[in-house]
């Protein structure tokens, strides 16, 4: 198998530009808790998905997850609850999200495949003191059409199977 890319799997610059961009979107949106601008970062598309699940259950093939909102009308609900319905019945945390793109492929018609690294810190209301909630990867199926980018789905794969603290907004 030859070390050399697949000069046909590369994403344009523009692409990765437009990806980045979303990536940086996503987590401005979860760390100033807006979340209406998180749900903006996905497809409107009925089956624009966000998962989040843990290494274990991946490896071991268990369809469990912390999170699965399989489609936009569980997206949409999701910022219901935590907007409406949850708002004041949880001891409440700021976030700050570091992530790292290590892999993008692209898939033609506009589609690329992107893995990244995630790290976020977390800063509880009641201790002020900052830890860390998850680490992970993204995986993540972003459309890129013209000057903006979606993901038509991403998924959460934290590396231990469990978190210091309940979650509550997306990772």
């Amino acid at each position: 198998m030859s070390s050399t890319p697949n000069r046909l799997n590369r994403p344009s610059r523009a692409a990765i530009e437009q990806i980045d961009d979303l990536q940086s979107r996503y987590i401005a949106a979860l760390d100033s808790k807006k979340m209406l601008d998180w749900l903006a970062t996905f497809s409107s598309a009925a089956d624009a998905s966000y998962i989040c699940t843990t290494a274990e259950n991946v490896e071991n093939n268990l369809p469990l997850a912390w999170i699965l909102d399989d489609n936009h009308a569980r997206l949409e609900d999701r910022v219901t609850f935590i907007t409406k319905i949850w708002a004041g019945t949880y001891t409440d945390y700021r976030t700050r999200h570091f992530v790292q793109r290590t892999a993008c492929r692209d898939l033609g018609n506009g589609l690329h495949e992107v893995e990244s690294n995630f790290m976020i810190l977390y800063t509880p209301a009641d201790t002020g003191r900052a830890e860390v909630f998850a680490d992970g990867v993204y995986l993540d199926c972003i459309q890129v059409e013209g000057d903006s980018a979606v993901f038509v789905s991403k998924k959460a794969i934290t590396d231990t199977p469990v978190v210091q603290r309940y979650v509550v907004f997306p990772l």
